[in-house]
């Protein structure tokens, strides 16, 4: 699973909401698919670009994840390793481009259930579930020392009794 950390969480959130407000979209296009989607946001570059870069590798998402090789630097490698510095595997890019992850679809509103990989509404769902499935990971990892709760008691109090 995905590094759990603000900038993917946030990333995730903002290509749901520009979905939801219409952004193009298109599961058969490298530019204007779900991982391309969060590309744009991710990079700020347009769906034609992206469509342009991911035509240097060869496959879908899923293979091109697969193929990376962070030395060589074509212009495809540089939109995967975006991915990957933002906290995703290859495995969590395939998953996003066909929705699979069964901890996020466990976690989906309503419950578990099969979305279908070419459907706006669902791509939504996905990155709104995963968005929330990583911000409860971070927020589980965080951990606050002892002594920060002897030395703000009062604190600790005030918001016990809030």
């Amino acid at each position: 699973m995905a590094h759990p950390n603000l900038q993917l969480i946030q990333a995730l959130r903002d290509t749901a909401s520009r979905l939801k407000s219409g952004n193009h979209y298109a599961w058969g296009n490298h530019g204007s698919c779900n991982c391309g989607n969060l590309l744009q946001v991710v990079t700020q570059l347009s769906k034609e670009e992206i469509l342009t870069y991911a035509q240097t590798g060869i496959g879908e998402w899923t293979e091109l994840a697969e193929d990376y090789c962070p030395t060589t630097n074509a212009p495809v490698n540089l939109l995967i390793n975006k991915l990957e510095k933002l906290g995703l595997t290859p495995t969590d890019i395939h998953n996003i481009e066909y929705l699979e992850d069964r901890e996020v679809l466990n976690h989906l509103e309503g419950g578990f259930c099969w979305l279908k990989r070419n459907v706006r509404e669902d791509v939504v769902a996905y990155f709104e579930a995963f968005a929330n499935v990583l911000e409860e990971k971070l927020i589980n990892s965080i951990e606050i020392p002892a002594e920060l709760f002897a030395t703000n008691n009062h604190i600790v109090q005030q918001l016990v009794h809030a």
